[in-house]
């Protein structure tokens, strides 16, 4: 046989037909999937342990500046900005959340405060994702 005739035989035959190229994406399109849910979760697990941290890093800083002032501070903004002049935070300002929210600082009485993040949802309240987290949980006081 020629090699005209064995050229133009395998010329036919190469490359991959319309359903093998589909199966062959489909599978592909799956694999991303799975993999995408996967990362998606892991970075909302990485939010909340991001806020759960600063959080309690806050709450060291308000116990600091209590033992200085003998005093809670009437917000957050006073562990950088106060009347002498102390920093209890590394930073010029307070954080905000993971989701570009500012913690909420509530002082309770002389002895009681709370500080919060309101999760995904920037709500009160919720579960999963957007569920509140706050200083009290962190001390486990609530469940």
């Amino acid at each position: 046989m020629s090699t005209q005739k064995r050229e133009r035989r395998y010329r036919g035959t190469a490359g991959f037909t319309l359903v093998e190229l589909m199966v062959v994406v489909s599978i592909i399109a799956i694999l991303a999937t799975t993999v995408g849910v996967y990362v998606l979760g892991a970075m909302d697990a990485g939010d909340q342990a991001k806020a759960q941290s600063e959080i309690r890093t806050l709450m060291t800083a308000v116990e600091m500046y209590r033992m200085k002032f003998k005093q809670y501070p009437e917000s957050l903004e006073a562990l950088v900005n106060n009347p002498k002049g102390v920093k209890f935070l590394d930073q010029e300002k307070i954080p905000l959340d993971p989701w570009n929210n500012p913690y909420v600082y509530t002082l309770q009485g002389p002895r009681e405060y709370t500080i919060a993040s309101y999760g995904a949802d920037g709500r009160s309240g919720g579960s999963g994702y957007e569920a509140d987290i706050t200083s009290t949980n962190l001390r486990g006081d609530e469940k």
